[in-house]
């Protein structure tokens, strides 16, 4: 997998977990490292709403976007990787940002741990835990991705 550049200027950061029914969200910033779920937004065989989400990229300003990549335990494609990695081209081409992608294996299984952890109902249809999968995502993309020492900030 090629390097990723990311310039030093980015701090801002929106994260997606796709999925075909919902699309969790969430804003981190990179000083650090820390991101916020969002709510999800409702998804029509993955095809968001593009008026909300551009409402909610106006509102937000994120400098770039993240999406979480759903790879096979093996590290190869699947069908929904695939669907996830056009979403983040998609997201690309209309807001004109640049969206990166992050393996995100186990993050909604995770995140359905922590919802449980904290009493949460294990009904995960109505408490969707797809914010948390997103928040997921991005911090583990920003650990990945830290500034640089001496970075300008």
């Amino acid at each position: 997998m090629p390097e990723v550049i990311v310039p030093e200027r980015f701090n801002s950061f929106m994260g997606f977990d796709f999925g075909t029914q919902r699309i969790g969200i969430a804003i981190g910033q990179r000083i650090t490292a820390s991101a916020n779920p969002l709510a999800p937004i409702k998804a029509r065989d993955g095809v968001p709403d593009w008026d909300l989400l551009q409402r909610i990229i106006t509102e937000w300003q994120p400098d770039a976007f993240i999406v979480g990549l759903p790879l096979n335990m093996d590290g190869s494609d699947s069908e929904m990787s695939r669907r996830a990695a056009k979403f983040a081209k998609r997201l690309e081409g209309r807001f004109h940002r640049p969206a990166y992608t992050h393996d995100e294996r186990l993050t909604s299984y995770e995140a359905k741990g922590i919802v449980i952890a904290e009493g949460g109902n294990r009904n995960f249809g109505e408490n969707s835990v797809d914010g948390i999968a997103a928040q997921l995502i991005l911090e583990s993309w920003m650990i990945a991705h830290p500034r640089e020492q001496g970075e300008s900030r």
